[in-house]
């Protein structure tokens, strides 16, 4: 029977390994393929970044968002029949699929130093995942209501919903089409809050299947609201965010963001880090800054990036300019010659 046990569970983490693979190809490909709908929608209308809806008439663009709800399906999937410390640190995978299809779909040349970044990302990433604090699961939705109703992950709540707020109403208007951090922090912060929503959801879901009927509890349908919300205004920024900035930069910058954040709040609610020794800590740490570094050089990268397209344009500008006026000195020449016959 022993054995018969660890065969099943072997398969079962072969299962798991393989879902949360097909996910990250699904949501790298996803990114790819609306970046692609968003850009032909702003050829013929409003762009997103500036408050458009275009892109909701476009094929291409429901179809990145189908692959992406695919890909998030088969990452939930897996965590049913593998541990979280082997599916989550393969969700850095989706970053390599996007910055791979950009660079070749996308024409989004992403230089050195930026694979550097993407790669400091994602061993960081890595790092915090695997030492992370091992999270209780709750056995019903009224467990998760009372973990939910904690002083301290309450506060964490408030202070996560004043700064999308903050993000929102005075430093999106204003630096929105100049910093993706502002985007992808109202994305992250409210993926935070969006996973224990959907955590929530799925062990209702389970317990209803299992016979354990959640419907009748009113925190079922909160959390379902709560998630729809959380859903739609994720969507909507990071949208803004593929829309306005490169594909390459967004993709890591939000992985790493959302994942150091759900970490955090994941760690609040459960109150996990009380059983954690000093080298669990010190490996998170080091996996932090790691993270950080990551994230500076590839700004870095985009700014350097960007100067350097500014320097082409204005060169550009600059020599059609001097066309025009050698143009106009050659016509008055000849003006001056047809005058004088």
């Amino acid at each position: 029977m022993e054995g018969v046990t660890e065969n099943m569970g072997v398969s079962d983490n072969c299962k798991g390994l393989i879902l949360a693979m097909c996910s990250s190809a699904f949501i790298g490909s996803s990114f790819i393929l609306k970046k692609k709908g968003l850009k032909l929608a702003a050829a013929r209308g409003t762009r997103a970044g500036v408050g458009g809806y275009t892109y909701l008439l476009e094929p291409l663009w429901w179809a990145g968002m189908v692959t992406m709800i695919v890909g998030e399906v088969a990452n939930f999937v897996a965590y049913i029949y593998a541990p979280a410390v082997l599916v989550t640190p393969l969700g850095a995978l989706s970053i390599i699929v996007s910055a791979v299809l950009s660079h070749f779909l996308l024409k989004e040349r992403l230089p050195k130093m930026g694979v550097l970044g993407c790669v400091s990302c994602i061993v960081g990433s890595v790092i915090i995942v695997i030492h992370a604090p091992q999270e209780h699961t709750p056995n019903s939705v009224q467990e998760i209501w009372d973990l939910a109703t904690q002083p301290a992950f309450l506060s964490y709540t408030v202070a996560t919903v004043s700064v999308v707020l903050a993000l929102i109403l005075h430093f999106e208007p204003r630096y929105g089409q100049t910093n993706m951090l502002i985007y992808l922090g109202i994305c992250s912060l409210i993926g935070s809050l969006t996973v224990v929503s959907i955590k929530a959801i799925g062990i209702a879901i389970k317990l209803t299947l299992d016979g354990i009927s959640q419907v009748a509890y009113p925190q079922t349908w909160f959390f379902i609201t709560v998630a729809t919300i959380c859903v739609i205004t994720q969507l909507n920024y990071l949208n803004k965010a593929l829309d306005t900035f490169n594909t390459a930069i967004v993709s890591p910058v939000y992985y790493v963001m959302f994942t150091t954040l759900t970490i955090i709040a994941s760690a609040i609610m459960f109150k996990d880090w009380s059983g954690q020794d000093v080298s669990s800590i010190a490996s998170e740490i080091c996996g932090f800054i790691t993270v950080v570094s990551g994230t500076i050089i590839l700004h870095m990268t985009r700014e350097r990036e960007e100067s350097n397209t500014q320097g082409s344009l204005t060169w550009f500008i600059g020599e059609d300019m001097m066309k025009g006026v050698e143009d106009e000195h050659l016509i008055l020449i000849h003006d001056s010659d047809h005058l004088n016959r």
